[in-house]
């Protein structure tokens, strides 16, 4: 962390600043590159203090999250995290068409409780079709394993990193206090807008492109009829 260090005071550690928006820069034009590519992010903060901050800011833009538990294997056997969302499905599926009344009351409590641990750990990529092309992380120390998977897979990482952490871990280390909820909020929030703005583009691009097949298909049989 030393490049990030202003100095250090009564064996505290003070973050420059400067640094930290000059990364917070570079981590927002990198992800709404991504977003205007109509690639995917996650994000991921399950420390109590980050755990509003992830969902807020991930479903306002309509992103994926993780802030609760993080499953091993979120990343690396996805398949298996697909068949748990899938079981969660089921189980509102038999909810909705009422095979849930023919069980036993029993039988109902279980499913009941199965529904509920899914929905904790499941709600934020209960969407996620394939892997995210980034990971942002509040606290990596904390979520070692999320990074491990992701480096593994060599998906990029922007990650809020305190004194504490190893900046070498992710692409783009953001230097912060990561205990802070209003430096927690200012990442996700800064990161989602964003995602929104690249997204936006990305939606912009794909309405040119198809009003201009369009007007091609249009002017193709005008041409047919005239000839």
């Amino acid at each position: 962390m030393k490049p990030y260090i202003y100095k250090e005071q009564n064996e505290i550690y003070i973050i420059d600043l400067r640094k930290t928006l000059e990364q917070l820069k570079k981590a927002y034009e990198f992800v709404t590159k991504i977003a205007a590519e109509g690639k995917t992010v996650m994000f991921v903060g399950t420390k109590r203090q980050a755990k509003e901050s992830v969902k807020e800011d991930a479903e306002r833009c309509d992103m994926f999250y993780v802030n609760e538990r993080w499953l091993g294997g979120t990343l690396t056997n996805f398949k298996t995290i697909m068949q748990s969302i899938k079981r969660l499905d089921d189980i509102e599926a038999m909810e909705n068409d009422g095979r849930m009344e023919q069980l036993s009351k029993k039988e109902r409590l279980h499913l009941d409780k199965q529904k509920k641990k899914l929905l904790k750990v499941l709600s934020g990529i209960r969407k996620m079709k394939k892997l995210p092309s980034c990971l942002i992380i509040v606290d990596t120390k904390k979520e070692a394993i999320a990074v491990k998977e992701a480096r593994k897979l060599n998906i990029p990482i922007i990650g809020l990193v305190d004194t504490n952490c190893d900046p070498e871990e992710v692409e783009i280390p953001i230097p912060a206090n990561d205990d802070a909820i209003r430096s927690i909020k200012l990442f996700t929030k800064t990161l989602a807008d964003a995602v929104i703005e690249g997204r936006n583009r990305y939606l912009k691009n794909k309405e040119f492109i198809e009003e201009s097949q369009k007007e091609k298909a249009g002017r193709g049989k005008t041409e047919e009829q005239a000839g």
